[in-house]
């Protein structure tokens, strides 16, 4: 299927967006006319009309329905969908700055084992620098001085670009850990093929926060079975139980998470393939290194 912008010209051929959604029709209908890119959508089972809606507004966006809720596997199927060399993400809520795309793809080129570029992410109409964007600014881990940008184990989807072969290589985004905390594992086996990820503050990404999400409990429940998972997937054995004993003493709603990872372990070590020791001392490296408190913090393993 060829693939169109939405309404705005095409900023760069070699990249693509990938727009995964669920029952926020819309938010999604105001941020597809922002991107300035070929885009896949791919809808996620919505209920409320949304895949209808896109086709209807945007003809020549590449909509693709889904049959049940993928989670952020969803992502991976766009990425399959793509045909240029380079994808970015945006969620229903999410935009990428003009010239954003243009400039990373310039990274890209220039750099051929920059897997994954993580942009500043700019929130609400305030335009307030996202925390963990200053945390990734700061990483602590050891970097290349041939990789421009501060190095990275891990990322935030909606605001990040990934090199397809990088994607595909690592195995994109699973089925097994789903959403929320998803872009762990993906860092994981990104650095596990070699591959950097970077923090670059000359691309910027737009994130207005939908007020249609679950409560914070909730999604830090979600984040909890997100971590104990891709640490049975991952992580060296020591490693993976010390996080779920980790997990299990934070408090009331992680250990519920750590309950809910109970139905998809059999899968998680099905597919448990750990990843080399210099990523997992990094892994760890990250874990230990201090981290201001603050309010909404994200959950281990997902900075």
């Amino acid at each position: 299927m060829t693939q169109a912008t939405t309404g705005p010209e095409i900023e760069d051929e070699r990249v693509s967006v990938v727009v995964v959604s669920h029952n926020r029709r819309e938010e999604l209908l105001q941020s597809l006319a922002r991107h300035r890119a070929p885009v896949v959508y791919v809808d996620n089972a919505s209920t409320d009309g949304s895949a209808d809606a896109v086709s209807e507004r945007f003809p020549d966006v590449d909509v693709v329905r889904l049959a049940r809720n993928a989670g952020a596997y969803g992502r991976t199927i766009g990425v399959r969908r793509a045909r240029t060399p380079i994808v970015a993400f945006a969620d229903d809520d999410s935009w990428w700055a003009p010239g954003a795309l243009a400039t990373a793809a310039a990274h890209f080129a220039a750099h051929p084992r920059l897997g994954l570029l993580q942009a500043r992410i700019l929130v609400g109409t305030e335009e307030r620098l996202d925390p963990t964007c200053a945390e990734m600014a700061a990483s602590p881990l050891p970097g290349d001085p041939d990789v421009p940008g501060a190095p990275l184990l891990g990322f935030i989807a909606c605001g990040a670009l990934v090199r397809v072969e990088a994607f595909v290589e690592a195995g994109g985004f699973d089925d097994v850990v789903r959403f929320p905390g998803e872009e762990e594992r993906l860092a994981l086996d990104l650095a596990g093929h070699g591959w950097h990820l970077s923090y670059l503050d000359d691309v910027v990404a737009h994130h207005h926060p939908s007020p249609v999400r679950g409560s914070a409990d909730a999604r830090r429940r979600a984040l909890a079975r997100s971590a104990v998972l891709t640490g049975a997937m991952r992580l060296p054995r020591r490693d993976a139980l010390a996080r779920v004993r980790r997990t299990v003493a934070a408090g009331a709603v992680q250990r519920a998470g750590a309950r809910d990872a109970l139905a998809d372990l059999p899968a998680a070590l099905r597919r448990r393939r750990p990843v080399p020791d210099r990523v997992a001392a990094q892994a760890e490296m990250l874990r230990r290194a201090p981290v201001p408190a603050r309010p909404g913090h994200r959950e281990e393993g997902q900075r």
